[in-house]
């Protein structure tokens, strides 16, 4: 699209987030200023009242393209574990009641599954990455990453449910039976599921910004 500005606003105020995000479009050589949500404090959260990953995050893009008058991404991603039927889900964040509290949530969370063997202890953690532009103008890409749930914490890294979710070997054998919260930035970027939702909106978001 001729003329767009190129600068893209990320919808999200989470400082763990922004790291992540700007690491993951960096590396895929998108030519395009990236601005925090926080540069726009006037501009009000939005309540994430959709009942998928996609639909919220496009409820953020959209509103932060509309207050702005700028491109917008955001995303929505949580942990789907098996025998819960696919819970926490779209309320991973605040699982135990409160949202964003890490510490909380895990503990719930383990509790929970404190019975469940480990053969079925199975997870992935998915990722919807949505674009809007202020024409409303909109492209959505998924991402998701398996593996199976650890019975406590392990690893210093990440944020959410990383310390409890060990990559599946598929992911590559670099992953050696750590959890997400023991990888590296680099190593988790590359098989992550916001990474994979990212890179792959990234494509989406050059053609659009030209």
């Amino acid at each position: 699209m001729p003329g767009m500005e190129k600068r893209l606003v990320l919808a999200t105020r989470n400082a763990h987030k922004i790291v992540e995000l700007r690491a993951i479009l960096a590396e895929t050589g998108l030519d395009v200023e990236l601005v925090g949500a926080d540069a726009f404090p006037e501009v009000a959260d939005v309540k994430e009242t959709g009942v998928t990953f996609a639909e919220n995050a496009l409820l953020k893009a959209h509103a932060l393209a509309a207050a702005t008058g700028l491109p917008a991404v955001a995303d929505d991603s949580g942990l789907c574990v098996d025998v819960l039927g696919g819970a926490p889900g779209i309320f991973s964040a605040r699982w135990a009641g409160r949202h964003g509290d890490d510490a909380a949530n895990l503990a719930l969370l383990l509790a929970q599954l404190a019975d469940i063997d480990a053969p079925h202890r199975g997870a992935h953690f998915a990722c919807a990455a949505a674009l809007a532009l202020p024409d409303g103008t909109e492209r959505v890409a998924e991402g998701r990453l398996a593996g199976t749930l650890r019975r406590s914490p392990a690893g210093s890294g990440g944020f959410g449910y990383d310390p409890i979710l060990q990559p599946d070997a598929s992911n590559g054998e670099f992953v050696a039976g750590r959890t997400c919260a023991e990888l590296t930035p680099a190593e988790k970027n590359a098989i992550s599921h916001r990474g994979r939702a990212f890179r792959a909106l990234a494509r989406q978001v050059a053609e659009l910004l030209g």
